[in-house]
């Protein structure tokens, strides 16, 4: 689930431009374009719903996405949407709730729903106003939200964490009554009354499934040893595969392997760094049989154009890695679209989940502008883009935030154009087709048959 690593406030996105412009690369064999749009032949664009009120304002950006039997959760800056998918080619809204709060990354589980909020409000409920530019902010962390009624969520119980929340991870407890959400977020901030120095850890929450608003911080892991060289402490993004009871973490500086059979007190087993290619690394996912890890880049931070001619193929691209038996890390290759990008095109890796492909490793991923395209990692040394979906270029910051398989479709949160449903038919991945789940949090992966 992971956000956009901007911790700056939004710049205002503009109209998207009429004229497309093509990226160097959509000649390639199969690329089809029409109007504003280029994809590879085996992808179909089958629906959009466009930002509406009250969640299309200026700033009103799509973030994350959260699924659950037929209904798509979608985050955005200023609250999140609940839409009806029974029907993939008509999405509808079921409900849109106005909760401003940066990123409002979002999961769910059950009748509970999860909001990150890493802005400094004047306190946790919807309604508080922002506690920057002179605000009386003292509250950010987790918003708690119940859906039993998809059509009228109500908000329920929040929990404050130091530094608030960027992103989260929900984690199943294994007596089946709770659930812990491990919160990441960078900092310290300087004189800031939410996000002391240091930064080296997370926070673990605990929610009691069955009394939500007893939710409460329960550890504060120490992951490293201090901050960075350059200030900045904690963790981008973290995802766990319970059933394996391991977790892997993309931190400011290096990638993280966590042993989370103890779910409150994870577990640290490895640290990796790419000083030469990596800058922020912002995400990760595991394989079905957690062999191996892709970690992404987020090189400038999500506003930048890194997919341009003028930056080397390995920055802000994917590294994928071998993770052994004995649960250590091997970097083996690196994957980055291969269709040149503008250089006024904000482009890089971000977010994205695997497609249940038995005995392959293929993933769908959300590049921003660089839209959204579907990568074979079988090969760890050698990745490959097997199908793609973009747009043209929009001014200002835009694209693709997240991109998921689930359920038979890809679905993506652009960031100023709503809610996108994509389908890929191709040989190598329609056994997907026949797999089916009841919930998905993308940093929160299951095993699925092989």
């Amino acid at each position: 689930m992971a956000g956009c690593g901007a911790d700056a406030e939004p710049a205002v996105p503009r109209a998207a431009s009429t004229t497309a412009t093509a990226p160097a690369a959509a000649a390639s064999a199969g690329a089809t374009a029409s109007g504003d749009v280029t994809h590879s032949a085996n992808v179909t664009h089958v629906a959009n719903v466009p930002p509406q009120a009250p969640l299309d304002g200026p700033q009103a950006w799509g973030t994350d996405l959260a699924f659950q039997g037929d209904h798509a959760f979608v985050g955005n800056y200023d609250g999140f949407s609940v839409f009806d998918v029974s029907d993939p080619a008509k999405p509808t809204a079921v409900s849109r709730v106005l909760c401003p709060g940066e990123q409002n990354d979002i999961s769910v589980s059950g009748d509970l729903l999860f909001l990150s909020v890493d802005s400094p409000r004047e306190g946790p409920d919807c309604a508080a106003e922002s506690g920057r530019n002179g605000g009386r902010g003292g509250w950010e962390g987790i918003r708690i939200f119940d859906i039993a009624d998809k059509a009228h969520p109500r908000f329920v119980s929040a929990v404050r964490t130091d530094c608030g929340s960027h992103t989260h991870t929900l984690v199943p407890g294994k007596d089946g009554k709770k659930v812990y959400l491990y919160v990441s977020s960078p900092g310290p901030e300087p004189e800031s009354t939410t996000c002391p120095a240091p930064h080296n850890k997370i926070s673990v929450v605990e929610v009691p499934t069955a009394d939500p608003a007893g939710a409460k911080v329960v550890s504060e892991p120490v992951l490293s040893e201090g901050d960075g060289e350059d200030g900045l402490g904690g963790c981008h993004d973290i995802t766990a595969y319970p059933e394996k009871d391991l977790a892997a973490a993309a931190c400011f500086g290096d990638g993280i392997l966590m042993d989370i059979s103890d779910r409150v007190h994870p577990k640290v087993l490895q640290h990796v760094r790419d000083e030469e290619n990596f800058s922020i690394w912002h995400s990760a996912t595991f394989n079905n049989d957690a062999t191996k890890v892709v970690f992404g880049d987020e090189l400038g931070g999500g506003v930048s154009a890194t997919c341009d001619s003028g930056t080397p193929k390995n920055h802000g691209a994917d590294a994928v890695y071998d993770l052994s038996e004995g649960r250590a890390l091997r970097l083996r290759g690196y994957f980055k679209i291969p269709r040149e990008q503008q250089p006024d095109e904000n482009c890089v890796a971000h977010n994205g989940s695997l497609l249940p492909v038995p005995g392959k490793d293929i993933m769908v991923q959300s590049w921003y502008q660089g839209g959204v395209s579907i990568l074979d990692f079988t090969d760890a040394d050698n990745p490959r883009e097997i199908g793609f979906f973009e747009r043209g270029p929009v001014e200002g910051v835009g694209g693709s935030w997240s991109a998921y398989y689930y359920n038979g479709h890809i679905y993506s949160s652009d960031i100023t154009k709503g809610l996108d449903v994509l389908r890929i038919d191709d040989p190598l991945t329609d056994p997907a087709k026949k797999v089916t789940i009841k919930e998905l949090n993308a940093q929160t992966q299951v095993s699925y048959p092989r």
